[in-house]
């Protein structure tokens, strides 16, 4: 399991202190698919950042199966979490293949090259997310569809035991949205990848994760299990949103139609 416990994060800007998070405690459990919902500003991105390793809380502890996460080096960290960000923009001009064994880096010693294992690992990964026949490609001549995917591709070789991912359909077309979404469900269904996705799509949320996260103004309203937590009340209370929430029998889950804004 992947816990944060009462963690506070604050920004310094100008001299002064502004609070991105207050005391927020959260769950991922072991093969879970958590989702993370709220609106702009309300501290999704921190937390990411928080249970990543790649920021220290202020105020709180993030453990890892029991063991705190400041005791492991960032090496140690990148073994067991990979992170899927909105974007990347890597500052060379590298081919599929070489953005995917990008992966391998924290199982490999100083100066070390990948080896014939580490290349396996990367074709596994290439193939899993429908992209092996993009390897020789310049990463940056792919489609937003294909360049997320091939991202994911690195995570999956990094072969770490969770998964973070920060609005990865954000900027994708509906067809690809959807072609992520059903790449991310079977990673997690077929091989057990415990997963944590920030998002603003609510329905992408409620047909993905079987937990979610409720925030609003660094601060955590609700977490559970999906059917229980996305509720209209919820909604309205994270986005100031009237919203007719429903299980769609067609879509086999919850679906979220926003009616009105509170005003």
């Amino acid at each position: 399991m992947l816990q944060g416990s009462n963690l506070s994060y604050a920004y310094v800007r100008s001299g002064a202190s502004r609070f991105s998070l207050h005391s927020v405690s959260v769950d991922v459990p072991r093969g879970s698919f958590t989702g993370l919902l709220g609106p702009n500003g309300c501290g999704k991105t921190t937390l990411l950042k928080l249970l990543s390793g790649m920021i220290a809380a202020h105020e709180g502890t993030v453990t890892l199966n029991g063991g705190s996460l400041l005791s492991l080096s960032r090496r140690e960290i990148a073994r067991r979490i990979a992170v899927v960000p909105q974007e990347t923009h890597p500052a060379f001009d590298y081919t599929v293949m070489e953005m995917v064994l990008m992966g391998r880096h924290p199982h490999l010693g100083l100066l070390q090259l990948e080896g014939p294992a580490d290349l396996a690992l990367a074709g596994d990964a290439l193939q899993a997310t429908g992209t092996a026949h993009l390897a020789d490609r310049a990463y940056m001549t792919l489609s937003g569809g294909e360049k997320q995917r091939v991202i994911i591709a690195g995570a999956l070789t990094q072969a770490s035991d969770v998964l973070l991912l920060d609005e990865p359909t954000a900027s994708l077309d509906l067809g690809y949205q959807l072609e992520v979404a059903a790449l991310l469900s079977r990673l997690n269904r077929v091989r057990g990848m415990t997963m944590l996705m920030a998002t603003h799509d609510l329905n992408l949320a409620a047909a993905l994760c079987d937990r979610l996260v409720l925030m609003r103004d660094g601060r955590v309203l609700a977490q559970g299990a999906t059917a229980e937590v996305l509720t209209a009340q919820m909604v309205r209370q994270m986005y100031d949103v009237v919203a007719d929430v429903r299980y769609h029998e067609g879509a086999g889950h919850l679906t979220v139609t926003p009616v009105a804004r509170v005003r």
